[in-house]
């Protein structure tokens, strides 16, 4: 049964003020857990994303030192037991903010490390092999400067080649991340980036960046966790790994007294088994401590074992939005009926016999009889908005009409690019697909060169659409395509050049033939790059293309097809673009006609998911493009026919041999860049 838009919108109006008296009951405490959630989820993100940084940071600065110490000895610019290496783990602790200790073990149980004490003092350690008197030299930081305060000796029973990071880093012949906690001065739980150190492949000794965990305990406190929140990093048994202390560092050890903290243990020990940190995924939990409940959620980072455990108490959020929601379903009762009463009198008045009108009016574009659409004024601003709408619709659909072809103009009406000229650059990839041998095929056959035609085109037309192009225009017999508009395509390279081998791979399947029973065979350009696009042309006649200089050199690269014997040729931005998802061969330095710089051109072989590896003739080719770019033109040769004897036919290794023979008879210039200059189209 049908009914009139007066009955629909006054029954709909009166029915929305019943279902919206009882669906706000029922859906305020939902909201308010929604909130709470969502809320928990957004600061949770914003701790784990900025703890990954801090993290990433870390690993960053161990690596970096580590690798500018193993250098320097590796490198044999310092030796390993040299006393100025007391200067180069001293630069790296000033230069490196996270890094605590870097430390030197040899296997003679010698130790040598400067550690980092807060922010105002280093000390330099000292334990020569056997012996239980470990030297300590004290420097403390005046700004960028380091003054020697004191010397001092300690008993010791520090071994340095008993400690974890020495023996893993020595066995596993690589560097490593070890956690521990024995120092030399103490028990502090820490992480270190170590490896051996080999010079003239002989062993030298262990090389270690230490960071006390200290200084993310330090980072932790910086954090803006809400307004009583925490955050905290646990081991799997629920260990304190750091907690926010803004006064922990070398010197100071790690305060777990934030009030949030037996929380964060409680979660992590009630998550038990459902929490499997190995598989990356956040675990959200509840809990209740003393009366109160809180969202903990644990999140698994970077190191193994570690997790980052946010803590945040539900009364934080629930507490002012319940009442915040309380108030709102009072005013919103009371405006609803008060709205509904109103609505259903003025439905009838103001927007029924409006949107019949404004209905009219759409029937007329459906049927494009655009000629009689006609403006209504209406009381209602939106309804006068939207017949305003819909006749500037129509106007842009009767300018439209000059666009082919038709499937284009819907795409540009459903995008709402008008008919206005004018275009933008964009990035784009754009095709030119050309008969081979059409001109004298043409005079062969005559008239009968049209149904051949047409079975081409549609052919080509139907693999560009299949794969997102756009057919900007028939010339002669070729045909001129583009991919990136009007929808932008970030895939736009890799999408034309599977479009391209549908293409070539479809006019081989029609199996055509010319006046003289010969095959059909089809050449093919594409360059990939900015173009402008937009409607460029007259106020009689406008065309949807694009132009550029990217557009000129993919026309030219579909005739340098035959120079080379090839069918697809792409140009640098193409093959940049969809580097991982093509297989090429690189045919030439080719600066083509009408241009004066070299480009490096492609063949385009086919698609990575199609084709795995390139065939033993592409790496011969190359081979002999190397040698031929060097010079080395009877090496060059050699590489062409192997690469002619493996693929049985090659022109493109033919038309490079007959170029080095040229170049043995008459040698080429001093500033030759093996750059092959294109004289024709």
């Amino acid at each position: 049964m049908r009914i009139g838009i007066r009955v629909a919108v006054s029954s709909l109006v009166l029915a929305s003020i019943v279902v919206s008296a009882l669906g706000v009951h029922l859906l305020w405490w939902r909201t308010a857990q929604q909130v709470s959630q969502t809320l928990a989820d957004t600061i949770n993100d914003q701790i784990v994303s900025a703890v990954g940084d801090e993290l990433q940071s870390i690993t960053t600065e161990a690596r970096s030192a580590f690798t500018a110490v193993r250098t320097l000895f590796v490198e044999k610019v310092l030796d390993s037991r040299d006393a100025k290496r007391r200067f180069v783990f001293l630069s790296q602790l000033q230069a490196q903010p996270t890094i605590s200790w870097v430390a030197f073990g040899w296997p003679d149980h010698s130790f040598f490390a400067a550690h980092k004490l807060g922010d105002s003092a280093i000390e330099m350690l000292g334990l020569a092999g056997g012996e239980t008197k470990m030297r300590i030299d004290r420097y403390e930081l005046a700004g960028e400067d380091v003054q020697f305060k004191n010397q001092r000796v300690e008993d010791t029973q520090y071994s340095v080649t008993d400690q974890p990071w020495y023996r893993e880093a020595d066995q596993s012949n690589e560097e490593r991340w070890v956690r521990l906690t024995t120092h030399p001065g103490g028990e502090r739980p820490a992480v270190a980036l170590a490896g051996p150190i080999d010079v003239d492949q002989k062993r030298v000794g262990v090389l270690a960046i230490i960071i006390e965990l200290t200084r993310v305990s330090n980072f932790l406190s910086q954090l803006t966790v809400g307004k009583s929140a925490g955050a905290f990093i646990l081991d799997r048994d629920g260990a304190a790994i750091a907690s926010p202390d803004p006064d922990a560092d070398e010197t100071t050890a790690m305060k777990t007294s934030h009030p949030l903290f037996p929380v964060a243990v409680d979660a992590i020990r009630q998550a038990g088994g459902n929490y499997e940190p190995d598989k990356g995924q956040a675990f959200h939990i509840d809990v209740s401590r003393n009366g109160r409940a809180y969202e903990a959620v644990l999140t698994p980072i970077s190191f193994p074992g570690w997790s980052l455990v946010t803590v945040v108490p539900e009364s934080e959020f629930l507490g002012p939005v319940e009442a915040t929601i309380r108030k709102l379903l009072v005013g919103l009762a009371i405006l609803i009926a008060f709205a509904g009463l109103l609505s259903a009198w003025l439905a009838q008045r103001l927007i029924a016999a409006p949107l019949i009108k404004v209905v009219g009016e759409i029937r007329h574009v459906e049927r494009f009889d655009l000629e009689k659409v006609e403006r209504h004024s209406s009381q209602l601003t939106e309804i006068e908005n939207l017949s305003g709408a819909i006749a500037d619709m129509a106007l842009g659909l009767a300018a439209f009409r000059k666009y082919i072809p038709a499937d284009l103009v819907r795409r540009l009406i459903s995008d709402g690019l008008g008919a206005r000229l004018g275009g933008a650059v964009r990035p784009m990839s754009v095709m030119f697909v050309d008969l081979a041998g059409f001109t004298g095929m043409s005079e062969r056959m005559g008239d009968r060169v049209i149904p051949l035609l047409s079975r081409y085109f549609e052919s080509v037309s139907t693999q560009i659409q299949r794969h997102g192009g756009t057919i900007d225009k028939f010339i002669g017999d070729a045909v001129m395509a583009f991919w990136g508009a009007p929808a932008p395509n970030s895939d736009h390279a890799t999408d034309c050049c599977r479009a391209a081998l549908a293409c070539a791979r479809a006019v081989r399947e029609l199996d055509l033939v010319d006046g003289e029973g010969g095959s059909i065979n089809i050449r093919i350009g594409i360059n990939s790059g900015d173009m402008l696009v937009g409607n460029i042309g007259s106020e009689v006649r406008l065309n949807y293309t694009v132009i550029g200089d990217a557009v000129n050199i993919a026309s030219r690269l579909e005739g340098t097809n035959k120079l080379y014997g090839s069918q697809i040729i792409i140009g640098p931005q193409t093959r940049r673009l969809a580097f991982d998802h093509i297989r090429v061969r690189e045919l030439d330095r080719l600066a083509v006609y009408g241009r004066s710089g070299g480009l490096q051109i492609y063949e385009l072989l086919g698609m990575a998911d199609e084709m795995i590896d390139l065939p033993g003739w592409v790496e011969c080719y190359e081979a002999g493009l190397a040698a031929y770019r060097a010079g080395h033109f009877a090496a060059a040769i050699h590489e062409f026919e192997q690469a002619i004897a493996l693929r049985a036919h090659d022109p493109a290794s033919s038309a490079m041999i007959k170029r080095c023979r040229q170049q043995l008879e008459a040698p080429v210039n001093a500033d030759w860049d093996g750059t092959t200059i294109a004289l024709t189209k």
